[in-house]
Parts: C-alpha cells; sequence; structure tokens
C-alpha cells in the first residue's frame, strides 16, 4: 500500500486582533479620522432628537384621539393613554356628517389634482420645449404671480365665481384651484433636462407634439407627476381659506371646515378635534410615503435643492 501523505488545509481564519477584532475592522477604523467620527455620532444624535421632537405633535395627537375624556381634562399628563377608547370618533360619526365631509374633500381633491397637474405639465412643456414668440415674459408673467399673496386674490375671484353661477358649488372651489405657478416652474425646470435629441429624432420620425409629450416626454416625468401630485394633494387637502368663502352649505364642506366647525361645537372637547384631524392627515401620510422615493428624485431632477 502507498504510503499516506498528508495535506494541510489553507488557513481560512480571519486574522484578528488582540481583543477579537477582525484586523481589516481594526486598520479601516484607524484610518478615519477620530474627529470625523466623533461629527458621525454627532450628527445621527442630532437627527434623532430632531425626528423625536418632529414626530411628537404626531404622536400627542394619536394620544389625545383614542384617550377617554378623563385623562383628556386630568390635571395628570398622559403620555399614554390610561384606556384605549373610540369614544371620540363615535362623537365626530354621531354627531356630525364626517363621512360625507371625508367624501366632499376626496372629490374637490381628486379633480384639483387631475387638473392641476394635467396645467402644470403642458404648461412646462411649452415653456421648456417649443419656441414661442413672448416665452421668457409670460414664463416671467407666471412666476410673479406667486408673489402675490392668496387673500388679495380672494376678492376677485369671489366676483368671478359669482358671476359664473357657481358660487355654492364644488367648482368655486375646482376652477380657481386648476392650475399653479409653482407647478409650472417645477414642470419647466424637471423637462429642460430632457435630451433635445429625442423630440428632434421623433420628428424626424414624423412624430406631432401631442404625440412627442404623450409617448417619449410624459413617460420620463414620472418622479416629476409624484411631486406634483403630492404637493397638490397636500395643498387642496388641506385649505381651508377659500373653501370656507366658496362653499355656503354644510353639507359641502370639506374636513378643515368640518374641524373649525366641530372646534364651534365642542370648544373644550379636545379628543374629538383630535380625532377628526387624525382622520384628516392619514390620507396625507399614507400617500406620502407611498410616493416618497419618486418625490425626492423628483425633486433633486427639477434643480429644487
Amino acid at each position: 500500500m502507498a504510503p499516506s501523505h498528508s495535506v494541510d488545509a489553507p488557513d481560512m481564519s480571519i486574522p484578528t486582533a488582540d481583543d477579537g477584532t477582525p484586523d481589516a475592522f481594526v486598520e479601516r477604523e484607524r484610518q478615519v479620522p477620530r474627529a470625523q467620527r466623533v461629527s458621525a455620532v454627532v450628527r445621527l444624535v442630532v437627527a434623532i432628537v430632531v425626528g423625536l421632537i418632529m414626530m411628537f405633535p404626531l404622536y400627542w395627537m394619536v394620544t389625545l384621539a383614542f384617550s377617554p375624556r378623563t385623562d383628556v381634562f386630568s390635571r395628570d399628563l398622559y403620555l399614554w393613554p390610561s384606556e384605549w377608547t373610540l369614544e371620540n370618533f363615535r362623537t365626530i360619526f354621531d354627531g356630525f356628517p364626517t363621512l360625507t365631509w371625508f367624501g366632499n374633500s376626496v372629490i374637490i381633491t381628486v379633480i384639483v389634482t387631475f387638473l392641476t397637474v394635467l396645467v402644470n405639465l403642458l404648461a412646462g412643456y411649452a415653456f421648456a420645449k417649443l419656441d414661442f414668440r413672448g416665452k421668457g415674459a409670460i414664463f416671467l408673467l407666471v412666476l410673479s404671480t406667486m408673489m402675490i399673496p392668496v387673500q388679495v386674490l380672494m376678492v376677485a375671484q369671489f366676483r368671478l365665481v359669482a358671476e359664473l353661477g357657481i358660487y355654492g358649488t364644488f367648482w368655486a372651489v375646482i376652477f380657481p384651484s386648476a392650475a399653479s405657478a409653482f407647478g409650472i416652474f417645477l414642470a419647466r425646470q424637471f423637462m429642460i433636462a430632457i435630451p433635445d435629441e429625442l423630440i428632434e429624432a421623433a420628428k424626424v420620425d414624423g412624430a406631432g407634439t401631442i404625440r412627442i409629450f404623450l409617448q417619449i416626454v410624459l413617460p420620463l416625468c414620472k418622479p416629476l407627476i409624484a411631486v406634483l401630485v403630492l404637493l397638490t394633494v397636500m395643498y387642496q387637502w388641506n385649505d381651508f381659506a377659500w373653501p370656507l368663502i366658496a362653499l355656503k352649505d354644510s353639507e359641502l364642506f370639506t374636513l378643515p371646515i368640518g374641524l373649525l366647525y366641530l372646534r364651534g361645537q365642542y370648544g373644550a372637547d379636545y379628543g374629538a378635534i383630535m380625532a377628526l384631524a387624525l382622520i384628516s392627515i392619514t390620507p396625507i401620510i399614507i400617500l406620502f410615503l407611498a410616493f416618497q422615493k419618486y418625490f425626492v428624485q423628483g425633486l433633486a431632477r427639477s434643480g429644487i435643492r
């Protein structure tokens, strides 16, 4: 029988320091300056503290919304409900047309968002990629409207909707909000970055302006559309002043107006007020979390820092 030869297996162990830490990590830690490590820790701590401070109002709203009246009006501070209850939600649903107000907000917000995003995209494309006389002057005129306070325009808007015969209807809220100067500016800045070669190639192939917009420009604008949708929904959903002026029937009120109406009827019932406020902000939070990635991309590619 042939003599056996033992073959030593290669050493696969990771070199470690005296305390058991791998040498690669020890060397990497040594390469990072101490001041930089301290700065990173300080930034992390500051970010956590600021995040907690910003989240506390939302946490306090949830706490009051599910707390019994004894906790809300107690002299003691309850940072956590002593008993979880739906009493505040029953108050707003039994005593007020909360579902109707919620539905009104949804209808107005959806229509306004669709019209605003459509107009902003079309106007942004025109200012970014089309050549026509007076384009720069018209664009500056549109931007100048952002410096006019909203309160100054309310009188003219009221006369306009009154003469059109739509005062007191949903259309009185929808039509004045069907475009946004900031949205047009945002769309223009985003579409400027789209290569002109794509549009020129489409023109060579015989595509018209509408076809280029629908089949080439629009598919590239998903982050922009997400930003416009989020900004429009947040503004319109929380809009209070103009719907309060344009709507006169309580059955047509939106949630922000209903919140004021609830506060007038239950001036001290903060639990019910917080319950309605929680219902009002929940759709916005869900929408933002769903489109957060596109929202950040859209702002970054639009040149907004």
